[in-house]
């Protein structure tokens, strides 16, 4: 009996300590400014950053790769960002069609048409540009600008990505020709303004021959009357 009075006392201290520290525990609900793993995950779906920096959680700064698709020649972005650990634009896989080339103007420079592009941010291994639907010329994945010769008529003139999937869609601007027309008239009428100015010279040079022997003419006859 001395021993089943002496169990209720210890039996209520346990009771009270294992209370006691359940309660002391800390709980995340009501507290601000915590971060939960889907949300630290989160700031990093994106791979294309808005800003030109952009902050990783462990505080590393990535930074875009200096790369300009309009510019050819270049080290692809692909290759920036292995050594640099720059961020690239999102692009799509070698499994993937490319994108859409952007064409930015098809000239005249003085002896041929010229076209220029811009890649887009897709594997490339290849330009196609076509004229009026046909298959002109070929360029390789790191060329932005190329010269097609001489086109003679009007013409829609288009710019196709290609890889060993396939083609992208046309990027495409219309070619006027230049005016062949326009330096022959240039030439005629310079021609024609050189004629009348020689025309006009000549006439007024013999005017001031003419008025040169009028006037020693009479001054023979008023000499001779003189006399």
């Amino acid at each position: 009996m001395a021993i089943s009075s002496t169990l209720p006392f210890p039996l209520v201290i346990v009771c009270l300590l294992f209370i006691r520290g359940y309660s002391s525990l800390p709980t995340t609900s009501g507290v601000t400014g915590t971060i939960s793993p889907t949300d630290d995950y989160d700031q990093f779906d994106d791979p294309t950053p808005n800003s030109p920096n952009e902050v990783s959680p462990n505080g590393v700064i990535y930074q875009r790769c200096k790369y300009d698709p309009c510019i050819e020649g270049q080290v692809s972005c692909a290759v920036l960002a292995a050594s640099t650990r720059c961020l690239c634009p999102g692009a799509t896989l070698y499994d993937v069609i490319p994108d859409t080339p952007s064409l930015r103007s098809v000239s005249w420079n003085g002896s041929q048409v010229v076209i220029k592009w811009c890649a887009p941010n897709s594997y490339v291994t290849g330009y196609v540009v076509t004229v009026k639907g046909q298959e002109w010329q070929k360029f390789g994945m790191a060329q932005r600008s190329g010269t097609l010769g001489d086109i003679e008529h009007i013409a829609k003139v288009c710019v196709v990505a290609v890889n060993d999937i396939g083609a992208s869609n046309g990027s495409c601007m219309e070619y006027h020709p230049r005016d062949t027309s326009l330096p022959l008239t240039a030439g005629l009428i310079g021609g024609a303004l050189g004629f009348l100015l020689l025309l006009s010279l000549a006439v007024l040079l013999w005017r001031h021959q003419r008025q040169r022997k009028q006037e020693a003419s009479i001054s023979m006859h008023d000499t001779a009357g003189a006399q």
